[in-house]
């Protein structure tokens, strides 16, 4: 066994042209371990690892057993649009979205994918096949999730060609929208911009509902679009199960997606589907006091706690702050808690008061890596800090910020 400080001492931080930061160990592990306030902190990526407490103190109570001769076909329901969707994760997941309240089911097709970054290449191919004289534009409004622009350009298709910022968009063409909400990075609520700025009806949207879960916003409503995308990532904070799902009105749709993931991945792990189905059982028995030989805690209220209690620290730590700003969010009457509730955004979305400042440079001053605004298609002036990681990280973060109180200029800022 390596210790963490190790791992740490074994750690570098590669950053390239763009920005793009990530820790890389040795050992070919990824980690932001700490061991002293001279480590880097890495929280430019969006690990959910602040759930990890709960799971392990959930872990002996709903272990998930997988025999040697178990789950061995590629095929779960040959009757199903999806026919790699295990029956137990379909049916989990419309329990789930009726016990929060968060999306519509009814008359929706379900296609599992590895995660819901596969989900919007699926999308993608399933909006532009077979193809015409030109590539089909795909925006969002800045800032937006940086991933977006790596899926669409990634592969240099022919098919489909990312454009960019949705409030600049201004071709006739067929376009395809991507809707987050809330917004990754700085998690404001969004709705769809280019029909309603220009008119123009040749779109095609996909709402990507990562983060519409009770932990991060209030739930106003069921979300009833034509094509949403959800992940257990955020769900949960199982990121590495890799489980997202697809809820789809339009069976040819949904075909073409289970089509693009046939063609690349030949379907979804069943062991990776087994283990959501049982871990969204216990989010939906928490969250209805499920009377059983175990009793579950409420997930949802275990992650709105913490986040609660990390953005008063970080509001805080930053009111007089000669250096940085934080975004104010709304209350709205959230449906699932029956409250009132303020968005407690995944991320904290820094700006510098100082408009010819670059935010990632200060924070990387403080030996603190976020996420580049530029990245997001926004100024430099904003960078993207994960506000999900491990309760030391959050700390070593707000330590950090508190030093620069009183301290005058750091590194030309």
């Amino acid at each position: 066994m390596v210790s963490t400080k190790s791992l740490v001492a074994a750690t570098s931080i590669k950053c390239n042209s763009d920005d793009k930061c990530s820790l890389a160990s040795a050992n070919g592990t990824r980690t932001s371990s700490l061991s002293s306030s001279d480590s880097v902190l890495n929280l430019s990526l969006g690990d959910p690892m602040m759930f990890e407490p709960f799971w392990k103190k959930m872990s002996d109570k709903y272990n998930v057993t997988i025999g040697g001769g178990d789950l061995m076909s590629y095929f779960s329901d040959g009757n199903n649009v999806c026919w790699f969707l295990e029956p137990e994760l379909g049916a989990a997941i419309r329990r789930l979205h009726g016990v929060v309240g968060n999306a519509v089911t009814d008359d929706r097709y379900i296609v599992v994918g590895t995660g819901s970054s596969q989900l919007f290449q699926a999308l993608l191919y399933a909006f532009t096949t077979p193809g015409g004289p030109d590539p089909v534009s795909v925006v969002s409004s800045a800032p937006y999730y940086s991933s977006y622009a790596e899926v669409a350009g990634f592969l240099r298709s022919e098919l489909y060609k990312w454009e960019g910022d949705a409030y600049k968009f201004n071709k006739k063409g067929a376009y395809i929208e991507v809707v987050n909400s809330p917004n990754n990075p700085d998690g404001t609520l969004r709705e769809a911009v280019v029909m309603n700025r220009t008119g123009n009806g040749n779109g095609k949207l996909i709402y990507d509902f990562a983060y519409y879960w009770p932990q991060f916003t209030a739930i106003t409503g069921a979300a009833d679009y034509d094509n949403m995308l959800f992940t257990i990532s955020k769900c949960t904070g199982h990121a590495g199960s890799r489980i997202g799902w697809a809820l789809v009105k339009d069976k040819d749709i949904a075909k073409k997606m289970t089509e693009y993931i046939t063609i690349s991945s030949i379907g979804v792990s069943k062991e990776s589907q087994f283990r959501a189905a049982k871990i969204i059982e216990v989010v939906c028995n928490g969250s209805q006091n499920v009377v059983g030989s175990v009793k579950s805690e409420n997930f949802f209220e275990y992650g709105r706690k913490i986040l609660s209690k990390r953005w008063q620290k970080l509001r805080e730590t930053i009111q007089n702050s000669e250096y940085l700003i934080l975004p104010k969010y709304p209350q709205e009457h959230c449906l699932f808690s029956g409250k009132l509730a303020e968005t407690l955004s995944a991320y904290a979305w820094l700006e510098s008061k100082d408009d010819t400042k670059d935010c990632n440079e200060f924070l990387r001053g403080l030996k603190i890596v976020g996420k580049s605004g530029k990245i997001c298609g926004a100024h430099q002036k904003f960078a993207r800090v994960n506000l999900m990681c491990r309760e030391e990280e959050f700390n070593q973060f707000i330590e950090r910020l508190s030093a620069t109180r009183g301290k005058g200029i750091i590194n030309g800022h």
